[in-house]
């Protein structure tokens, strides 16, 4: 049964809620150009204005403590967000959109402000003084009310449900709460107002100040230095700190304040661990974390995948990748930061996550996709990877997977030029290209009897025709190159050398309904395949679906086993859980514990073997692996 006020009225809604905005903007603009309105304060401006800011401001906590190249030394909490937290803190925003509607009615009801000052010297003081007499003592009342049985269980528990307080964490609360904390906020500003001393500043100072506080309590990173509080001890009751906050959700029990722990002083509520726990987290802070098992190194795409990193919009990240329209005004920024890190920037980390007590992370080389094809920019790239494999080998890394164009063969053959040149590497490096054809294989049809190969003389293409020869599948391998086809079909077996076949035009695979695409096809090159045949690939980027009578599988990819922890953001275009087949196969080279490095060409005869060790460890072939062509 639902609680009463527990529900948002606005829930059915969806993302629709966020018309309000709109609705907010639209009064202003229309305001603007009535005669009454040219004389009075445009507050449906200000409200709006308010609003986009808040919102910034929580997006920039939630973007801070999430970039984990700055901060995962300083994580108080080191679990990770999974998408279990992001969901539920979805509607975060709900207590913004709550309080731009109080605001407005406010105003209509009270139609009495027609100019005010910008600026009042005694606004700031009388409104510090309003905080800490009366919202403060009035906040941790309430707050230590809403832990007693009956409150907690049908109210304030949803807030302590997220296992790892972020600052979006901070909004995450039931209706009854936020209009309780909206009395909260409003008690400095209408009484400030109230003796004569209220001005536009006022409002917009508070509330992000406000915010701000809220988002410190909340942001799991502990940079405030203990040494402040050793020179000053007399701050640790003026202002809290996020390990403070941190006890609070761990425990549940003490350090209920606002922003003060005056009040938890006075109330006899105070965590007596505070401050060692946060000197501690603090001395901490300068040390490295905890080393990774595992490693996948990967590169940014384009300019528009560079913005689904989870330390941008963490929602964005939490779904699988698209071109979002309302972004492409953001390239020009995506672009001057390619610039930015093409200069000056090293590989460093994004994400992680736990698989049976082991850490997996993800590092990025600060390069995009089309770097990787410009003859002048091999040298650099291959440094960034070869600083990359020996920074993870001094760390202790086990294993370092190779993610797409970080192991080109044009660039550096697989990865072995960097086995060949530190051959006393204790760290394995691994392309993961075994698993990767293994699921392309696996893919297949069992009845399939003849496939058309593009792309056919790369590592995976040769390992694909090779695999498919000796179970007597014709394999239309489409090369200009008589010499590198030659040389692949001399490793045949000598009776399966003629299921391998020569073709120069894609015309000769018209009456082929199995496509293996390694190389990216054009819509006019696809339309040589006949209706209902199925495009299995394994090009980055993928191929664009451009036939109604066909369908598209998505890239070489397994699911995670069930027991992984932490997960919160998807791999590219993958959905949640799943990850490309070469980060899997890394994994799996990782859980067998084997020493050698899968560089350079790929082992035909290892693909199964690779395929029954991941199998064994619970990875799963994605089910729905075929996409029909979408308008």
């Amino acid at each position: 049964m639902v609680s009463p006020l527990s529900a948002w009225p606005w829930e059915f809604l969806g993302n629709y809620k966020l018309g309000v905005y709109g609705v907010f903007l639209g009064k202003a603009i229309y305001s603007r150009f009535q005669e009454e309105g040219m004389k009075q304060t445009n507050w449906f401006l200000h409200i709006f204005i308010i609003c986009m800011l808040r919102l910034f401001v929580h997006q920039l906590w939630s973007s801070y403590s999430s970039m984990l190249f700055l901060t995962r030394n300083r994580q108080i909490n080191k679990q990770g967000i999974d998408f279990k937290q992001i969901d539920k803190e979805w509607n975060w925003d709900n207590f913004i959109i709550l309080q731009g509607i109080i605001g407005a009615l406010v105003l209509y009801m009270f139609p009495t402000f027609e100019r005010l000052c910008i600026w009042n010297k005694n606004g700031l003081s009388a409104a510090l003084v309003l905080h800490v007499s009366i919202s403060e003592p009035l906040f941790y009342t309430i707050h230590r009310c809403f832990h007693g049985d009956y409150l907690f269980s049908r109210y304030h528990s949803f807030h302590h449900s997220s296992p790892v307080p972020q600052p979006l964490t901070a909004g995450n609360a039931t209706f009854l709460e936020h209009l309780l904390l909206t009395v909260v906020v409003a008690v400095p500003i209408i009484g400030t107002f109230a003796i004569g001393h209220g001005s536009i500043s006022l409002i917009y100072a508070y509330l992000l100040l406000f915010d701000c506080l809220r988002c410190l309590g909340h942001s799991n990173v502990e940079f405030i230095p203990h040494q402040i509080f050793d020179a000053a001890p007399f701050l640790k009751y003026l202002l809290y700190t996020p390990t403070y906050h941190y006890l609070h959700h761990v425990e549940k029990d003490s350090n209920y304040c606002l922003f003060m722990p005056l009040f938890d002083a006075l109330g006899n509520t105070l965590n007596k661990k505070s401050w060692d726990v946060q000197r501690r987290n603090s001395l901490n802070s300068g040390v490295n974390g905890r080393v990774p098992d595992f490693v996948f190194l990967a590169h940014i795409v384009d300019m528009s995948s560079a913005m689904h990193a989870p330390f941008l919009v963490r929602s964005m990240a939490s779904l699988p990748f698209y071109t979002r329209l309302y972004l492409i005004p953001l390239w020009p920024i995506s672009f001057a930061v390619m610039f930015l890190m093409w200069a000056k920037s090293k590989t460093f980390l994004v994400s992680f996550y736990y698989l049976r007590n082991q850490l997996h992370q993800t590092w990025v080389v600060p390069r995009f996709g089309f770097q990787y094809f410009l003859p002048f920019a091999a040298k650099g790239i291959n440094r960034q990877i070869e600083e990359a494999i020996l920074r993870a080998d001094k760390l202790g890394v086990k294993v370092i997977s190779l993610a797409a164009l970080n192991k080109n063969e044009a660039l550096n053959g697989g990865g072995t030029i960097f086995v060949n040149k530190h051959p006393n590497l204790k760290v394995r490096v691994v392309h993961g290209n075994t698993l990767t054809a293994a699921v392309i294989l696996h893919e297949l049809p069992q009845d399939v009897t003849e496939v058309f190969l593009t792309g056919a003389t790369s590592k995976l293409g040769r390992a694909i025709a090779l695999y498919l020869c000796r179970k007597g599948v014709r394999v239309l391998m489409l090369t200009l190159s008589t010499e590198r086809f030659r040389k692949i079909q001399k490793e045949a077996p000598g009776d399966c050398q003629k299921y391998l076949v020569q073709v120069t035009k894609y015309q000769a695979a018209q009456n082929c309904k199995t496509w293996i695409v390694g190389k990216w096809i054009t819509h006019w090159e696809q339309r040589f395949a006949p209706a209902g045949a199925h495009f299995h690939q394994f090009v980055v980027p993928a191929t664009k679906p451009y036939r109604r009578d066909c369908t598209y599988g998505t890239l070489a990819a397994l699911r995670l086993p069930e027991d992984v922890l932490g997960l919160g953001s998807c791999e590219y275009s993958m959905d949640r859980g799943i990850v490309h087949a070469c980060h899997a196969g890394g994994v799996v080279h990782f859980l067998e514990g084997w020493t050698h490095n899968e560089v350079g060409a790929i082992d035909v005869d290892r693909i199964d073997f690779v395929w029954e060790a991941a199998m064994k460890h619970g990875f799963k072939l994605v089910s729905d692996n075929a996409t029909k062509y979408k308008d």
